[in-house]
């Protein structure tokens, strides 16, 4: 069988760029296969996603060496049209890539480009939908739609011109995790039924394996380090050297001393042959610490009885009531569409609540102006594109200081110091349009940290991140929290995040408090993570299958050991 896809001794450099970012690669992907890429930030897979679907050269110039074929065919002849024929792509940031005003309209898009019949059109646009199963969504305009509905809408978009080849580029960034499990079962159905070539590029690893995979392909500093099957790569500890996080359950063994091997079948939590693994689990969980108990402050920010609705009569946030204490880190999770980022609307003062009350430090903050709430309170929207204002990085991260009259001097000192602190130091006479979106992201976490508010929110800090990235914005958000008392709240879908880095979540579904308790609770709970469209943790399943009666102790412990782990590494 021949390749459809197929680098030979490929290098890549972008004009604007003096080292090349792919290096000598060879590669072949053959027909009907499943393949996942991954690899940290910057590390070139996504420079090898563009090679594949277009992008370079056509939209991103520079220079090659070396072959690449796709279907048989060389890039540079078939120009980014001939490829789109080829090649459909799903973007992590899916608001960017709708052109219609409906659903239908959207997937109708490459066909009328193509002159289509009318007839032809609507048969092939309701095959599409029905495909992804948004065919009762196809009057709906697409801002309209929850994340996980958006990348169905865009999956049918590049289907519909029936591509050999469906690229995903970080599918699971900004989707809750049933819907993330949801849209990879999407992915694998459409496979199967389909029998299209799937290449997934995703940083969450453990959510991505969720369904079978052929191959996965790790790519660090321009080069492919392993090109092998998934059971072989999470016996191993390349993924950890280069800075992608292990299934939680991997990790959790490897705590424990015990030696991973491929024919133990590590893939998935549910297939992997624990055996004797079983008792060093049960060993390592007696040696392990009680987690500490978190010493509650006075109240900073308290909601009682809220409620709001956009349309009278139609609730997005019913008696809503909690009350966070000064220095808490706490999640906010739940399902896409539940309300959480309304609720930190409301907070802010961006809508005026229908009934209940906010306080401040026990003083009702109803009269304060956005503009003073946000002397107290920082906001970090989860699209960057919503908050970035100025063409150059340090002139948007300094846009706080600058309009609040702070000397020059001491703008440059505050702004190189956030930078240095959030990764970007180095592009910081940039423009923010050359960043990645995981890259812009951090742009707009840092122009808020600049102002040194007493809390953050924090709208999904760490999507499109890699876990080296992660961890360090995550490090520094609970250094502040640690150090200077900096109360922070997270609305995320990364129930890692809720697991290490929070001591309390707030559960929302359908504009309800399910539960105020311990993210381990949360995560050991079936019930409550289903109606909150969450996952139960691998840990649980672990702990279950290694005969532990209280699974959520083993979770609690599994934390507590990651932090001081993270404090012995601080020091």
């Amino acid at each position: 069988m021949e390749p459809i896809i197929e680098f030979k001794n490929f290098t890549f450099r972008y004009q604007s760029q003096k080292e090349p970012s792919l290096r000598d690669i060879c590669l072949s992907i053959y027909p009907g296969e499943k393949v996942l890429i991954v690899g940290p930030s910057g590390s070139g897979k996504s420079t090898l996603a563009h090679c594949i679907n277009g992008l370079v050269p056509f939209s991103f110039p520079g220079e090659v060496t070396g072959e690449l074929a796709i279907a048989g065919e060389n890039p540079k002849e078939l120009g980014i049209f001939g490829m789109s024929k080829h090649v459909g792509t799903v973007l992590q940031d899916t608001d960017g890539q709708f052109v219609g005003l409906t659903v239908a309209e959207d997937i109708a898009f490459a066909l009328e480009n193509d002159r289509v019949s009318t007839e032809e059109m609507h048969r092939r646009v309701l095959e599409a939908a029905a495909c992804v199963e948004v065919e009762g969504l196809l009057d709906h305009a697409p801002g309209e739609l929850s994340g996980g509905q958006k990348q169905r809408v865009s999956m049918a978009g590049v289907m519909v011109d029936d591509v050999e080849v469906l690229l995903f580029d970080e599918p699971l960034a900004n989707l809750d995790p049933l819907t993330g499990k949801r849209t990879m079962e999407q992915i694998d159905r459409i496979h199967r039924e389909k029998n299209k070539t799937i290449l997934i590029i995703e940083h969450r690893i453990e959510d991505a394996l969720c369904i079978d995979v052929d191959r996965v392909i790790l790519v660090n500093d321009g080069q492919i380090l392993a090109d092998t099957t998934p059971n072989e790569l999470l016996a191993g500890s390349l993924l950890a050297e280069n800075g992608i996080r292990e299934p939680l359950y991997i990790t959790a063994l490897k705590h424990a001393g015990c030696k991973i091997t491929e024919e133990q079948n590590p893939q998935h939590m549910e297939t992997i042959e624990l055996g004797e693994m079983k008792t060093s689990v049960q060993e390592w969980l007696k040696k392990t610490k009680q987690p500490e108990l978190f010493h509650r402050a006075d109240s900073i920010l308290r909601v009682e009885n809220l409620s709001f609705s956009y349309e009278k009569g139609k609730n997005v946030l019913a008696d809503i009531s909690f009350d966070i204490k000064a220095g808490e880190m706490i999640s906010i999770v739940g399902k896409n569409g539940a309300g959480k980022s309304t609720l930190s609307g409301l907070i802010c003062g961006f809508y005026t609540p229908d009934q209940g009350n906010i306080y401040w430090k026990n003083q009702d903050i109803s009269a304060l102006s956005i503009k003073e709430r946000g002397e107290k309170i920082g906001f970090v929207l989860q699209s960057p594109n919503q908050m970035i204002s100025k063409p150059m990085i340090y002139d948007e991260v300094a846009l706080g200081l600058t309009v609040r009259g702070v000397p020059e001097a001491e703008i440059k000192e505050r702004v190189d110091a956030i930078l240095r602190i959030c990764g970007l130091y180095p592009y910081r006479n940039w423009p923010v349009s050359a960043l990645s979106f995981g890259q812009k992201k951090r742009v707009s976490i840092a122009s808020i940290l600049v102002l040194n508010p007493e809390v953050i929110i924090l709208d999904e800090p760490t999507a499109g991140q890699d876990y080296r990235n992660y961890t360090e914005i995550m490090e520094f958000l609970r250094a502040m929290n640690q150090r200077l008392g900096v109360t922070i709240i997270m609305i995320t879908h990364d129930m890692h995040l809720m697991l290490e880095y929070t001591d309390r979540a707030l559960v929302v579904a359908d504009g309800k408090l399910l539960a105020d308790t311990e993210p381990a609770s949360v995560l050991t709970n079936e019930e409550l993570a289903n109606q909150a469209y969450l996952k139960k943790t691998s840990l649980y399943d672990l702990a279950a299958s290694c005969g532990i009666l209280d699974p959520t102790e083993f979770v609690k412990r599994f934390i507590a050991f990651e932090r001081e782990e993270r404090r012995k590494q601080d020091v």
